[in-house]
């Protein structure tokens, strides 16, 4: 059953596929759709599925044309953190069984910079668990990105947590281009998932960035007990926020998380969800994050025809499928293939397939 099941009537009418065609054309000029309508889109017949996803897919291939975007996430600090959100395993009170480490050396650092250069990957990744860096560990991420750039040139995305206005700063100036940092759920919702920081917490880092000259990624976790609005709420504020790429992310249950499995996710709604993040952000790079083996299923590469991003292989702390499944998938849809980083640009090199874009 999906979200806010019990709350949708049975007699809602359903919406011809005319109707989704009209909202394709709002978002193929470049504007977010209504409230109103995304979410008709969330509470849809199910039967209205396809429908919804051609009008997805007009847009997605009017800006991202068939390629696919691969990224592989990768943990710089992993654990050993103090917040308490609920669906984490690297969360305080967690009891998953996770490796812990403090961050990487520059040596280590550097030394992923380099085969990222040699692999011609575009994106550069420094991810690190915990609430916000403290200003030595800004100073050495600072560091090691301006050894980065000046030897390397690539483009450097670093999710930190929650930045300091001279923190963000001190990173824009060394040379990174985007910080990923997720809204994860709407202010409505936020408190029901993590009490050692607010909303506004994070919506003050996403400020500090952007002003700060940095290019933003932000995006949401769908399936913890919120409910059609919170979806619509997140959407819409992304698009606000006018920020370059969203992850998308469906609840994986964790076993020792605190946050159980309070929702179950069907196939169907998860193209929904991806369907209305197209449609409310035309031009946004929309990535299907975790959990996609998990809650689409069979539908996996039904996502794709909204998405024009998704990571391969293995999450930050839980397994994805098979690299060679990913890879299988987007062939079998006749999309091109862009490696990210240097995980995805080796990955597809083990499989016999170019770093660049191409066709497969």
């Amino acid at each position: 059953m999906s979200p806010d099941a019990a709350t949708i009537s049975s007699s809602t009418s359903p919406v011809s596929s005319s109707s989704w065609s009209d909202l394709a054309t709002i978002a193929l000029q470049g504007e977010s759709i209504a409230r109103a309508d995304a979410l008709r889109i969330l509470s849809a017949d199910d039967d209205q599925v396809l429908a919804i996803l051609d009008a997805a897919y007009q847009v997605r291939r009017e800006f991202f044309q068939k390629s696919v975007q691969l990224y592989y996430l990768k943990n710089a600090k992993s654990g050993l953190c103090p917040e308490d959100c609920g669906y984490c395993s690297q969360a305080k009170g967690s009891e998953a069984g996770i490796d812990k480490y403090p961050m990487l050396n520059a040596e280590r650092l550097m030394d992923g910079a380099r085969k990222a250069f040699e692999s011609n990957a575009r994106t550069y990744c420094i991810v690190a668990s915990g609430r916000g860096p403290s200003d030595r560990e800004v100073d050495h991420v600072a560091n090691v990105v301006t050894q980065i750039k000046s030897e390397f040139g690539l483009h450097i995305c670093c999710c930190l947590g929650l930045l300091k206005p001279e923190q963000a700063l001190k990173l824009k100036d060394a040379g990174v281009d985007r910080v990923n940092h997720n809204l994860n759920t709407s202010e409505r919702f936020h408190d029901e998932i993590v009490s050692t920081h607010t909303f506004k917490d994070r919506l003050q880092t996403l400020d500090v960035c952007k002003d700060a000259g940095l290019e933003l990624c932000a995006g949401m976790i769908v399936g913890m007990g919120e409910t059609h609005e919170d979806v619509v709420d997140v959407a819409l504020k992304l698009a606000e926020l006018k920020v370059e790429s969203i992850p998308v992310n469906f609840l994986i249950p964790i076993e020792g998380a605190q946050l159980g499995r309070p929702v179950d996710l069907d196939p169907r709604y998860c193209l929904k969800v991806l369907s209305m993040f197209r449609l409310t952000n035309p031009k946004t790079e929309l990535r299907i994050a975790g959990g996609r083996e998990v809650n689409l299923r069979t539908m996996q590469s039904m996502g794709l025809y909204a998405a024009n991003s998704m990571f391969v292989s293995d999450y930050l702390t839980t397994p994805g499928q098979k690299a060679e499944e990913d890879f299988q998938m987007i062939r079998d849809l006749g999309f091109e293939i862009t490696a990210g980083d240097y995980e995805s640009s080796q990955l597809l090199e083990r499989f016999g397939k170019s770093s660049s874009a191409q066709q497969v």
